[in-house]
């Protein structure tokens, strides 16, 4: 028995020096049928970045009523396309007339005393301050009234009504109008820069993004762009004026290109994910493009032309090391090279191949796959010297299954 054991030891041994012998790592591996190759090739490699987004018009208004009151007209509805400076609204205006009407009386009262006091030869400075301020609460006053008539900011499509005639409005206390494009730019209907002056009893904002909403909600539909959140890791590889391509979800073939012309300088972060708002510009609004329609849309951060390039898959990286398997004439070579821009399925190489020339993609192994090459990390199927994981048939010494016992189980 003991005879038997040591013949299968030696047995065993010769075997595993011939594989290693013939097998060495110095010898180039011939390919098996097996063995996927494509051929290195020259072209341009892009890299990009992508994120989900809404479409949004590039430029709104929000219209509110400077005065308060009880809404007494509203002009328009819905869809109603209007221009700059159209009456959109208005509510009663009877108590601003009325506080109108005592700043002008206390403002003849005032010029009364100063031509008195003139015609006396008296110190006249007290008069000329009430004169002074009583002109300050005519023009108060008068805004007021203004104030009761609600103007379009800007040209656009009526998005949104707030109110109805009989409802109660409450105002701003102030006016002001004209809206840009998110960043400020200029617009028809609007300042440049982010705003102007509007028709009198309107306020408005200056992005779609703003979180107030007026009395009357207008937007521009001939100007769209798209917002979305990008990841943290792929926001510091974006520039503004970066190319983008825009695809519609719930348009079938529905794409457009744009470029990035915002980016948020601060991150929002929801449960525990780090994002930051980007704008991009749409440069040709397809055929059923609307507000609020969910589009994916891809940056391009990097684009290298006329490139040597290879499958992203035959590239093997270790440290700063970077190899691809040549595959000449049915044998194998590790071959060094350099690399430049990794794009998402090519690799630019800089030196170390040439275009034609083919390589090998790498496969993926299972779990099991041993250092070697077989299942089970040893010389044969197994993980041993010998099929079964041992250096017994059947899966003895060194064998995955352990220490005495491998997978299939041998002594």
């Amino acid at each position: 028995m003991a005879v038997n054991a040591a013949l299968v030891v030696v047995a065993a041994a010769g075997a595993f020096w011939a594989y290693e012998t013939l097998s060495g790592p110095d010898t180039p591996k011939a390919a098996n049928a097996s063995v996927r190759a494509v051929a290195v090739r020259q072209g341009t490699v892009t890299k990009t970045v992508t994120a989900d987004g809404t479409v949004e018009s590039a430029s709104t208004a929000s219209a509110s009523f400077v005065t308060g009151g009880t809404v007494t007209a509203v002009n328009v509805k819905v869809g109603d396309v209007v221009r700059k400076g159209q009456v959109l609204a208005k509510v009663d205006p009877a108590d601003a007339q009325r506080t109108l009407d005592a700043a002008e009386a206390d403002l003849n009262a005032a010029n009364d005393a100063l031509t008195r006091a003139q015609d006396a030869g008296s110190d006249t400075s007290s008069a000329e301050d009430e004169v002074a301020s009583a002109k300050v609460s005519v023009e108060d006053a008068q805004a007021g009234v203004d104030g009761t008539v609600l103007k379009a900011p800007m040209a656009g499509t009526v998005t949104s009504v707030g109110g109805t005639i009989g409802s109660s409005s409450s105002g701003t206390g102030s006016s002001s109008g004209g809206t840009g494009s998110s960043g400020g730019g200029s617009n028809p209907g609007g300042g440049s820069s982010g705003g102007g002056s509007s028709g009198g009893g309107s306020s408005s904002s200056s992005s779609s993004s703003s979180s107030s909403a007026g009395f009357i909600e207008i937007q521009d539909l001939g100007k769209l762009q798209v917002t979305a959140d990008f990841a943290e890791a792929d926001a510091t590889k974006l520039k503004e004026k970066q190319v983008a391509q825009i695809t519609w979800n719930a348009l079938s073939g529905a794409t457009a290109t744009g470029r990035v012309t915002a980016i948020d300088p601060s991150a929002t972060t929801s449960n525990n994910v780090v994002t930051y708002g980007v704008t991009v510009s749409v440069d040709k609004i397809p055929t059923g493009a609307k507000v609020g329609q969910t589009v994916s849309v891809s940056v391009t951060t990097g684009s290298v032309e006329d490139a040597i390039y290879v499958n992203s898959a035959a590239v093997t990286t270790v440290g700063n090391r970077h190899t691809v398997t040549v595959l000449d004439n049915g044998v194998q070579q590790v071959t060094q090279v350099e690399i430049g821009l990794e794009g998402d399925q090519a690799t630019q190489i800089k030196s170390g191949v040439q275009v034609g020339q083919q390589v090998v993609l790498k496969t993926s192994t299972s779990s099991t796959s041993g250092t070697n090459g077989f299942p089970g990390g040893g010389a044969f199927p197994g993980g041993g010297a010998f099929p079964g994981g041992g250096n017994f048939s059947g899966g003895g010494n060194r064998g995955t299954g352990g220490t005495n016992r491998g997978t299939g189980g041998g002594r």
